[in-house]
């Protein structure tokens, strides 16, 4: 294949392989505007919307590999350059572009049903004794089906109930102890109209707690960890969360190793969602979560966060979960999971602001107050 042609501030002599285009180029959105200057400048046709929310760009980091499992080059360039650039790269390149660019700015579909015009919030649910937070505090289950309710009271939109701790270190359970520990509480939230969600890896789990009531798969894996896991979500309608993990619980610490965080997990979440469309799951049913946390160091989870706006390329909703997580600990020096809801509000709020759609928190009551006065503010609210 011959070079494309390519601007002149970009380096000379690269290919691009239209089979495999979608793994070279990438477009993170950047000079990200909020408030009325984002409508402003969207409605003059200045900047595009992301993800259709509150958010504006006028510009992107245009990410290159030159081969498809290459290093990753960023390059900063305004939205009218990144248009001139890909004519003059050829039109596979101008096309793989503007369908970008068209899935980035277009609104989210709704997902199981919850419109995704403002943030939504995923209240977690652990009925586990091992949880890196909240082990151990809600394995009765009387004491999970009272929690599960509090946080739809403290205005979670989906309960998001776990019986097996995958937190970094963590062993397996047997499959029939994570069924007896998360279907009473599924079935039980279920009956009392909360709209819940099952956090398993596993088919026979997430098969039962759909039975029994739950409308949501939430799988680390991104139903790829069992055979049948993708076979249960077709059947049974379910909306589905796609989170990327490296490795497994286990050892995913160990040494995890990227050549570019963001667009290496991208692609991994790309397979899947395609994954997911060609088994027949409906677009407004899948979404993607990076994996904060799982698989990740430090720097490659503010690498994520800075570039969480990126996924919107894949045209899914996004979640993030970072209530509580380890890195928060580390940036902030607080050991204590139950102590960190500050640096927990603060990297919610900026995944919000990079195109989350759902935040998976602890802490629910804290997140909605959190998130209604950044609403507030971005839309001028004068009261």
């Amino acid at each position: 294949m011959n070079p494309a042609p390519m601007d002149p501030a970009l380096p000379r002599g690269l290919s691009f392989d239209p089979d495999v285009i979608a793994r070279q180029v990438y477009l993170l959105p950047d000079g990200l505007l909020s408030g009325p200057a984002a409508a402003a400048m969207a409605e003059s046709g200045r900047a595009l919307r992301l993800a259709g929310g509150p958010a504006a760009f006028t510009a992107v980091r245009l990410l290159l590999r030159a081969a498809e499992t290459g290093p990753v080059a960023a390059f900063p360039m305004l939205l009218g350059e990144l248009r001139a650039w890909a004519a003059a790269a050829g039109a596979p390149v101008a096309a793989h572009v503007d369908g970008l660019l068209a899935r980035i700015a277009a609104p989210r579909a709704p997902f199981a049903g919850l419109d995704l015009s403002a943030p939504r919030i995923m209240g977690i649910l652990n009925v586990t004794p091992d949880s890196f937070s909240d082990g151990g505090d809600f394995v009765d289950a009387s004491a999970a089906i009272s929690h599960g309710l509090a946080l739809r009271a403290a205005g979670a939109d989906i309960v998001d109930i776990g019986g097996e701790s995958t937190r970094p270190g963590s062993e397996p359970v047997p499959v029939e102890e994570e069924l007896r520990r998360v279907l009473p509480v599924a079935e039980a939230l279920a009956r009392e109209g909360v709209l819940v969600s099952i956090d398993s890896r596993r088919a026979a789990v997430m098969r039962a707690a759909l039975a029994a009531g739950a409308c949501i798969v939430n799988d680390v894996t991104a139903l790829a960890g069992d055979p049948d896991s993708l076979a249960v979500a077709v059947e049974s309608g379910a909306a589905v969360v796609l989170m990327h993990m490296q490795g497994e619980p286990r050892s995913m610490q160990r040494d995890p190793t990227y050549r570019h965080a963001p667009a290496d997990i991208y692609d991994v979440l790309a397979d899947r969602v395609a994954a997911c469309r060609r088994a027949g799951i409906a677009p407004g049913n899948i979404a993607v979560d990076p994996g904060i946390g799982f698989g990740k160091t430090l720097g490659h989870n503010l690498q994520l966060l800075d570039g969480l706006a990126l996924f919107a390329g894949l045209g899914s909703a996004v979640m993030l979960g970072v209530s509580r997580k380890g890195f928060i600990g580390r940036v902030a020096g607080v050991a204590e999971p139950k102590e960190r809801l500050p640096g927990s509000l603060a990297a919610g709020l900026a995944g919000l602001d990079r195109g989350a759609q759902l935040l998976r928190v602890h802490d629910v009551a804290e997140t909605r107050q959190a998130v209604a006065v950044r609403n507030a503010i971005l839309a001028g609210d004068a009261g």
